[in-house]
């Protein structure tokens, strides 16, 4: 299978030659800029999108351990997806696009390592993809991160456009097949870990348990309003 795109015209290809050819057109700098977008920048905004989204779940009111718990499943479906992609990799042994297609103007040396699926791809959907779980507005945004991410892969010359949908897909399986079995699973180690003194912080922040602590229960408060009376109001109903 090591041949899966090593010559002749095909979609694939094509749309290779398209996408790259876009930075043979563009400025230095532009190139420059996307490299380190592509191969750094992207996916470290996904992690800074994560770290948000958990700031944002351990200050909501309300119980917190479910959503603490899907984020948390997002890197390690990353890291799942890293995993079962070493495998793939090696029994599809596809050769990046620049070994069999020398006109690609590449961005990025010194990558040996086989092209089917992206590393990068995987990990960023999978990141989003958990992420979508866990929070649907974060997701979203996540989501269309690792999009760019796929297209910056393909722009950069180092990848087929097929190795990113490869990648979407492998990470967008693993995060979302195994995420019952996964949040089954973290949900009462997040809970735990939230009954906890000092680490319960990592699951709800001071503000948000206290909140919850104080905040009456609206039927006791209309219980006790119709128990109890003001001081007098039987003297005043004898004196009517």
């Amino acid at each position: 299978m090591a041949g899966l795109a090593a010559s002749g015209s095909n979609p694939d290809v094509d749309l290779l030659y398209d996408i790259n050819g876009l930075a043979k057109d563009a400025p230095h700098w532009f190139d420059r800029v996307m490299e380190f977008v592509g191969e750094y920048g992207l996916l470290l905004a996904v992690v800074l999108l994560v770290l948000a989204c958990w700031w944002s779940l351990r200050r909501r009111a309300g119980d917190a351990a479910p959503g603490v718990a899907a984020l948390l499943w997002a890197p390690l479906a990353a890291a799942l997806a890293v995993v079962v992609n070493v495998p793939i990799r090696d029994f599809v042994a596809r050769p990046r696009p620049f070994r069999d297609h020398p006109g690609l103007d590449v961005l990025v040396s010194g990558k040996t390592d086989y092209s089917f699926v992206s590393d990068h791809a995987a990990v960023t959907m999978a990141l989003a993809v958990g992420l979508f779980v866990a929070h649907r507005r974060f997701g979203l945004v996540g989501i269309g991160l690792a999009l760019l991410e796929g297209f910056c892969r393909v722009y950069m010359g180092v990848h087929y456009p097929t190795d990113v949908v490869g990648g979407f897909a492998l990470g967008t399986a693993v995060a979302l097949l195994l995420s019952p079995l996964a949040m089954a699973l973290l949900t009462p180690v997040v809970r735990t870990v939230g009954r906890s003194p000092r680490a319960g912080r990592l699951v709800r922040s001071r503000s948000a348990a206290g909140s919850s602590r104080t905040e009456p229960d609206p039927s006791a408060r209309g219980a006790r309003s119709g128990r109890e009376r003001p001081v007098g109001a039987e003297e005043r109903d004898l004196a009517a």
